[in-house]
């Protein structure tokens, strides 16, 4: 059990000694077996064509990651369970949308921008900004979760799957209630393209909340085109019937397949946030930590940090020698300073506008103002944590990002205070 930070609530506790108990009786928990959760999905969906196979291996090499290495608690096994019975059910049901309607694949994906970075450098802040456009579109959370059939502009703004999928969302604040200091996580808030990329299994999305190393070893060898070509299937299902001028999208991960980004969008934009290294580290180590003790039993925080580390500190060398190579386009990444994007963050979107070629107008800038002020800094309590805790070592992630720092003119030597 993780020590030192945050634990799950009572609730999750009460349900994971249950797990215990269940064991020791020799009862078994809920079933991962692949096969099943593949025939769980087409009874739930009555459908039977997952379309490409090519998410199946990755789906079984998940499933193996998650039995061997996750140390997955009664609760970790029920919440893996569901969250892949809904990612399959999900693949059925848009294929099955476009068997129907062909045309949702063929409409393009004009000049997407995408927000990107190491985590805890702002990137959830700026997507919530862009994403207040109403020009823009971004795929929210209720409709990320359940994508079909594809949102209708009409019944946008009261769909019935809102107040579903911001019911399921609020049990991971009743599990885990330390998350909501940390990170939002709201039906009508923007998702990040973790969950987009999910349905490819090629997908950054499960290390977050669970310790897969042989599922995450293998894809961080890939060529992470599957996952974009996965990605942009569902932005075309999303915005069949409910489109916008241009994607606004988030994800941290986007720094590990650069490549293949510009590969499948060649026409896209990408903001790099940048931040003091050494907040970013403990910062993330304590969310990955927080996430995963609800679902495991041995979750070990001087394990956390280093992984984090060494695994986010790689991406971002290799997205910045992807830009060093020119095999990402120079001109169309932008760089974005942390400290003034938080000191002034309409200066910062006015300057990514006129970057991007977009024009910022007097209703978007309104309601990015009172976006602001509805999602304030520490709204729901100040998130804590401190180096040690997670095992880091000063001198040596000082070294690990002295580049880095040096590049961007951050203080690569201040810790979190």
């Amino acid at each position: 059990m993780i020590t030192g930070s945050p634990k799950p609530s009572a609730f999750a506790r009460a349900l994971n000694m249950g797990g215990w108990a269940m064991t020791e009786a020799g009862v078994p928990g809920p079933s991962l077996d692949p096969d099943a959760l593949l025939e769980a999905a087409r009874r739930r969906t009555g459908l039977s064509d997952f379309g490409d196979p090519g998410f199946e291996a990755p789906m079984r090499l998940l499933v193996t990651s998650l039995e061997r290495d996750s140390g997955l608690s009664l609760l970790g096994r029920i919440a893996a369970r569901q969250d892949l019975k809904r990612i399959l059910s999900n693949r059925l049901r848009m294929e099955e949308d476009c068997r129907r309607h062909p045309e949702i694949r063929e409409a393009p994906v004009p000049r997407p921008l995408f927000i990107t970075g190491m985590p805890r450098t702002g990137t959830t802040l700026l997507h919530g900004l862009l994403a207040q456009d109403p020009s823009s579109r971004s795929p929210l959370g209720w409709e990320t979760m359940f994508p079909s059939p594809p949102p209708l502009r009409a019944r946008y703004e009261n769909d019935k799957r809102i107040e579903i999928a911001q019911r399921q969302m609020r049990w991971l604040y009743r599990i885990i209630p330390e998350f909501r200091k940390i990170h939002p996580v709201e039906a009508r808030l923007p998702q990040e393209c973790l969950v987009v990329s999910a349905p490819s299994f090629y997908s950054f999305q499960f290390q977050t909340t669970h310790y897969v190393p042989t599922y995450q070893a293998w894809l961080e060898r890939q060529n992470l085109e599957p996952s974009y070509a996965g990605h942009k299937q569902f932005l075309q299902h999303l915005q069949w019937r409910c489109a916008g001028d241009w994607w606004v999208l988030k994800a941290p991960a986007h720094i590990f397949g650069m490549e293949a980004l510009f590969a499948t969008y060649p026409d896209a934009r990408v903001v790099m946030t940048h931040r003091d290294p050494l907040p970013v580290v403990a910062s993330l180590a304590s969310l990955t930590a927080v996430l995963r003790s609800a679902f495991s039993d041995t979750v070990d925080p001087i394990e956390v940090g280093p992984e984090m580390s060494e695994r986010w500190g790689g991406g971002l060398m290799k997205a910045l020698a992807d830009r060093d190579s020119g095999r990402v386009p120079a001109d169309q990444v932008i760089d974005v300073n942390y400290r003034e994007l938080v000191d002034d963050p309409i200066g910062t979107v006015r300057s990514i506008y006129a970057w991007a070629e977009l024009e910022l107008t007097s209703a978007a800038e309104a309601r990015m103002r009172a976006f602001l002020a509805e999602h304030r800094k520490d709204k729901h309590g100040r998130h804590e944590y401190t180096f040690e805790q997670f095992g880091l070592d000063p001198a040596t992630e000082i070294e690990r990002y002295r580049e880095y720092s040096e590049r961007f003119g951050l203080d690569g030597r201040r810790l979190p205070q």
